[in-house]
This record gives structure tokens, sequence and C-alpha cells, in this order.
């Protein structure tokens, strides 16, 4: 199966406008912008035909373009990184069989998360959405409460059935937890990794279709395509030793900055 990837990039994020522009410093002390870290993620990922930046804003089609990017321009209107990946994928003319859509804020997404992505939506011909999973463990489930606690909305969790078909995405921690986890001891909570992959056909309809009360709720894309029956498949992808977050707030800079250094991640 030919696969897309397409990376959507908006400057007027809500909660941090600018935020594919920011500058981020590795182990090396080499600075460069969250996008080009997003876009480096994507092209290190095995059996992918085609990386694309999907934008509206001019400056980030220039740095985009400066560092070697292919980049197609989308409208202003799109409402979320979905509907910017459906008009894309139109753009372009489609012809790919799996699009999956590697959100600019997650540049220490690993290769495997995606190739196991991939092969998830290959393997299960029921779904027509899969995302990633991780396991948090205690150390990353403080990170969650600490954010919430603190009035940030940080990472996303997911819940799913034992055939790991999505039941629920939410920005709140769930499911509740009584007690506290040792730092390597693994927690009953899945981070949900922010890259989704789609047949054609699900990434057309998405558009045409409206929000739903939970998708306006929660901010969550995901939950137009539960809302509207479609099933999402979680794909559960292993750590391996790394560590991952996304770019949510200004908060998260100094966060990701530190994971890279202890990463060795230039």
């Amino acid at each position: 199966m030919s696969v897309l990837v397409v990376i959507p990039a908006r400057f007027a994020s809500s909660r941090y406008p600018g935020k594919p522009l920011v500058q981020l410093t590795g182990a090396s002390g080499e600075k460069r912008t969250l996008i080009e870290r997003s876009w480096r993620a994507a092209t290190a990922v095995e059996g992918v035909d085609r990386v694309v930046v999907a934008t509206d804003d001019a400056q980030i089609q220039e740095v985009a373009q400066g560092f070697g990017a292919e980049v197609v321009m989308t409208s202003s209107d799109c409402a979320n990184g979905t509907e910017r990946c459906a008009e894309a994928f139109d753009t372009l003319g489609g012809g790919y069989e799996i699009v999956v859509n590697l959100q600019g804020d997650a540049p220490l997404t690993p290769h495997w998360f995606v190739e196991d992505l991939i092969k998830g939506l290959r393997d299960d011909p029921m779904a027509e959405v899969a995302t990633p999973v991780l396991r948090c463990d205690g150390r990353a489930l403080k990170g969650f409460l600490s954010d919430r606690r603190a009035g940030r909305v940080g990472g996303t969790t997911a819940v799913f059935t034992q055939d790991h078909h999505a039941l629920y995405f939410s920005k709140e921690v769930v499911p509740y937890t009584s007690r506290v986890y040792g730092d390597d001891e693994a927690a009953p909570v899945f981070h949900h990794v922010g890259v989704y992959a789609y047949r054609p056909a699900a990434l057309g309809a998405y558009p045409r279709w409206e929000a739903g009360p939970l998708e306006a709720l929660e901010g969550l894309e995901q939950l137009r395509f539960m809302e509207h029956g479609r099933k999402v498949l979680c794909v559960e992808v292993e750590a391996r030793g790394r560590q991952f977050w996304e770019l949510n707030n200004p908060e998260d800079v100094p966060r990701l900055e530190q994971m890279m250094r202890e990463m060795g991640q230039n």
C-alpha cells in the first residue's frame, strides 16, 4: 500500500500562536524549529512514499521549504489537522492507499510508532482510522496529573476495548487511578500519540461531517470519527527506552529540550 505522510502546521494556534516556528535546542546545542524536527521525524519512517507539510501560512511555507520540505498550501478555514490533511490529499490528486497525519507538535515521535501504526491499519480491515497509544509509566502519569492540577491542558489519554478499538479519548486523565505508581512502574493509563493513519474514504468524508458535542468539548479531532460511528483502532506501541511528549504549551519547551538532552537527540 502506498503511503503519504502529511504534517499539518498552522501559525494561528489558539493555545500557542506561532508554535511550528518555535526553536528547540537539541543535545548538541543546535537549534531547530518545531516544524523541522517534526519533518525529520517523518522522513525517518520506513515504507513512506512521500512527506509533505500542509499549512496556510506563508512564513511556515518559507521556513519549511528552506530546510528542504515539500509544502502544500491549504485553506485557513481548516478546523483541525485532519481537515488540513484531507485538503492536502485532494490537492495532490489522491492516489495513496494510506494517509498518515503526523502532527507538527510531536517531534519526538520515533519512526517505529508510525511504522507500527501503518501495519496496524493494514492488518485490521474493520478499522478506518488508526492511532498509536503508549502505556504510561509512573513518571509519565505524574506529568499528566501535574498538568491537570496546574490547570494546563497537556497530553491526551485513550481507553479502548479488548480488541483495541477506541472507546474514548480525553484531555482528562482516564481511567481514574487510585494509587501512586513508581517512576518506572507500568500504569493502566495510555498516552494517545498525536499521529493518525486514515483510509482515504474515511478521510474524504471527515470534512463533510459536522463536529459533534464531544469533539467540541474536548477539542479532539479524532472524536468526530467516533461520533459518526467509524471505528478507530488504537495501536499499542513500545517506547524502547525513548521518552515522548508533545509541545502543547510554552511550558513544554524545557520539558522537550530536557528529554532531547537525556536521549542525546540533536
